[in-house]
């Protein structure tokens, strides 16, 4: 029997879930969000998900079509299909999502986020909240998305690049190998696990290299509407320093937590297969990331409004409770709060929303393990 899986989500990362995971094998039972369900018209009408061999002359990975077993507006129906519960969307939109997906869950179902971004906490502090206690759910946080993806069409995605594997880790932690084990068969990758999903969030190598450069590259970005490469156009000598310091500042909370995380360097060396001997050289050199001339054209952008908000503010405050002076990852967030006149201090990814405040270093590790 085909193992089953639901998609939860109908974005670049929703559909690529849905088509690769039919692609290996599974029936896949694909939900859009009511406003958000044109990406379903489209596999409906054209019978599938089609992924392209080539977009702008550019050659792409995994070309072919799948059909997919079920397209479904109805989320009790999406639940029911599976204990596997992909969510493959944006930091923001965990919440709203769960709460509504609350009452249909049923114990022993798995909930995987893509990426987690300490999303598990946050899910699960809701649960308590609503009145949940007794449901036995797992929830897993992995650090991204397992591809470099996009749609480019109706029903069309282009498949830049994959990861060689995907690290992640369940909350509670003692059950990151048994859900590892359920999830295996579905996935199109293989899932290396972390020690728990506190490490799982700051080890998503959007950190520095997503809202740092997009912030220090904001008037080009603006200016040129984002006409050019990324990775290669915004990392410059100098800019790459600034990095650099971030990284230690990542580093250093880590250490404080007692982590011990990945050089950035040798993260993404091995997630893309590469032996690249600096972040600049990653950012110049990879075949994945320089597949396509591509870049975000406003501070808006999830490279600031994700990643800046549920990746730099979780480390800032962690490292507030721990001791650890953030300046360069503080500055960011300032600078950000300006650009879009708000303030990720308070509206991004808290300890408090996590339902992690009042505790001690110590305690918020031992909650999670």
């Amino acid at each position: 029997m085909n193992p089953r899986v639901s998609v939860i989500g109908s974005g670049n990362a929703g559909l690529t879930a849905a088509y690769h995971f039919s692609l290996q094998g599974a029936n896949v039972c694909l939900y859009g969000a009511p406003g958000f369900d044109q990406p379903l018209r489209d596999i409906e009408q054209q019978g599938g998900i089609r992924a392209l061999s080539r977009y702008n002359d550019v050659p792409l990975t995994y070309a072919g079509f799948q059909p997919i077993h079920t397209i479904s507006r109805d989320l009790a129906e999406t639940i029911a299909f599976s204990d596997l519960l992909i969510l493959p969307v944006p930091s923001f939109a965990q919440e709203p999502l769960f709460t509504e997906m609350l009452p249909h869950l049923r114990d022993g179902q798995i909930i995987m986020l893509m990426p987690g971004n300490y999303g598990s906490l946050v899910l699960n502090r809701i649960k308590q909240d609503q009145g949940y206690d007794s449901l036995n759910i797992t929830f897993v946080d992995a650090i991204s998305i397992p591809w470099a993806t996009r749609i480019v069409g109706p029903a069309d995605i282009a498949i830049l690049g994959m990861k060689e594997f995907l690290p992640v880790a369940a909350f509670p932690a003692t059950q990151t190998e048994a859900a590892i084990t359920k999830l295996q068969p579905v996935m199109p990758l293989p899932l290396k696990p972390l020690g728990n999903v506190i490490e799982a969030g700051l080890e998503n190598i959007n950190f520095g290299g997503h809202p740092l450069l997009t912030t220090l590259n904001m008037g080009l970005l603006e200016n040129f509407d984002g006409q050019f490469n990324y990775y290669k156009d915004c990392c410059s000598v100098s800019t790459a320093k600034a990095a650099a310091v971030m990284e230690a500042e990542r580093q250093a909370v880590g250490k404080a937590l007692g982590l011990t995380l990945q050089p950035e360097l040798d993260a993404m060396n091995a997630l893309y297969n590469m032996a690249c001997e600096s972040v600049y050289e990653v950012n110049r050199t990879s075949e994945t990331h320089g597949k396509l001339n591509s870049a975000p054209n406003s501070a808006s952008n999830r490279y600031i409004t994700e990643d800046a908000a549920y990746l730099l503010v979780p480390c800032y405050e962690l490292g507030q409770l721990v001791g650890i002076d953030t300046p360069m990852v503080t500055s960011c967030l300032h600078i950000d709060n300006a650009y879009n006149e708000t303030n990720y201090f308070e509206t991004g990814r808290t300890l408090k929303k996590m339902g992690l405040d009042n505790l001690s270093a110590q305690e918020i590790m031992d909650f999670v393990a």
